[in-house]
């Protein structure tokens, strides 16, 4: 009988021992063996950084409109090989204004063309994973809560080095500041589709509350709202939809179209006043991918005033080298005008890209080479993003 209850007793504590390892392997190595797999840095050639471009890059005012960063397990104070971007790195890429994205829920198997929003969701099973609050586990308005309660987290430990900002004010405050600390960098925050309101329209209101300035429609699925380019239905702006913006209008808030199907741009190009960007893409004169609009249509977005951020990875410019980066900037300033041109890396969205936010001195002196002016690339790799947000943050 002693014999068996040693047994037994051995055999619970191997048992709970396996647990243990197992629990510990999912909370520490997991999330990161996966992010590794899906943000991936993969230079396409070899280029040395000459003094001239250094210079000029270290007097930019350097601006990215979208970010994935939120998303994933790491700390973002501490520089990491994981991943495109982190406080250090944009630190070392002298990046003064940085768009974080929340990220709330993404199809299983996503590509550009078809995506169900009843298929299985990745960022459940990243949450569930990376140990986020039980909350999150079934509701995207607490996943969005939760990646914004993150981005403050980080700048209140950030000794002043990162920055939330919500209004014009404080934008202004901060380039003052960054005068004189070029190590400081702001951020903003936006939602990757508008499906964490649930279909509420308060929501809107409780997010607009609590920081979320920028507001995308949909993602890689349609939504309450209507359509995504890469859904199903194709449909414009539902009921819904149209509401969600005309609240957003009356917020103050900016309206992202990235992902939006052709009919939904059309609508929200007839129904919203308010200031538009689309965050991370391309145009689809350059690289006809189904990640990108047409270019007629870009043009009308442009002309209410839109901002376009080009995004650094194959499916959208289809050649992710600081050289291809820079001649689909070169097409999108020339289909649109230069002051409707920015950068929308997509940092951490799960894409290749050619270069992490560190080394963006690259992308200055493919600029260089491809014959911008000094004001040309001052006006695409920041100077626009300032003056569009100074002009159409609240007060």
């Amino acid at each position: 009988m002693r014999q068996h209850t040693g047994l037994l007793y051995w055999g619970i504590r191997a048992i709970l021992l396996l647990l243990i390892v197992a629990v510990s392997f999912v909370h520490f190595f997991l999330p990161g063996l996966v992010e590794r797999s899906m943000n991936v840095v993969a230079p396409v050639d070899a280029a040395t950084v000459r003094p001239d471009a250094q210079a000029l890059h270290d007097s930019l005012f350097i601006a990215d409109l979208h970010s994935d960063s939120m998303l994933w397990k790491r700390n973002f104070l501490k520089r990491s090989n994981t991943g495109h971007m982190d406080l250090p790195r944009l630190q070392e890429g002298n990046v003064a204004l940085q768009v974080f994205s929340a990220t709330t829920k993404s199809p299983r198997g996503l590509n550009y063309d078809r995506n169900l929003a009843s298929s299985s969701d990745d960022v459940t099973r990243l949450a569930v994973l990376s140990f986020w609050p039980p909350r999150t586990w079934d509701s995207l308005f607490e996943r969005a809560r939760y990646q914004l309660e993150k981005l403050e987290r980080y700048a209140k430990n950030s000794n002043g080095e990162l920055m939330v900002i919500r209004t014009r004010g404080e934008l202004s405050a901060f380039i003052e500041k960054r005068k004189q600390d070029p190590r400081l960098t702001a951020g903003l925050f936006l939602i990757e589709g508008a499906h964490p309101l649930e279909g509420d329209i308060d929501s809107l209101d409780r997010l607009f509350d609590e920081g979320l300035r920028v507001a995308g429609l949909t993602h890689f699925f349609d939504n309450e709202l209507g359509g995504s380019l890469h859904g199903i239905s194709g449909e414009g702006l539902t009921p819904f939809g149209i509401r969600v913006i005309q609240r957003a209008e009356k917020l103050g808030m900016i309206v992202d179209i990235a992902h939006s199907s052709p009919a939904m741009v059309e609508d929200v190009l007839a129904n919203f006043n308010g200031p538009l960007m689309l965050s991370h893409g391309g145009m689809k004169g350059h690289c006809d991918r189904n990640r990108n609009l047409d270019d007629k249509l870009m043009r009308r977005f442009a002309q209410k005033g839109g901002l376009l951020g080009v995004g650094y990875w194959d499916g959208a410019i289809c050649n992710r080298s600081p050289a291809g980066v820079a001649q689909a900037i070169r097409y999108a300033v020339d289909a649109l005008g230069i002051e409707h041109v920015a950068l929308g890396s997509d940092y951490d969205g799960t894409v290749v890209t050619g270069f992490d936010t560190s080394q963006l001195v690259l992308l200055t002196q493919a600029l260089m080479d491809a014959q911008f002016t000094e004001s040309e690339i001052r006006a695409v790799m920041g100077e626009n993003v300032k003056r569009f947000f100074l002009t159409h943050l609240p007060e």
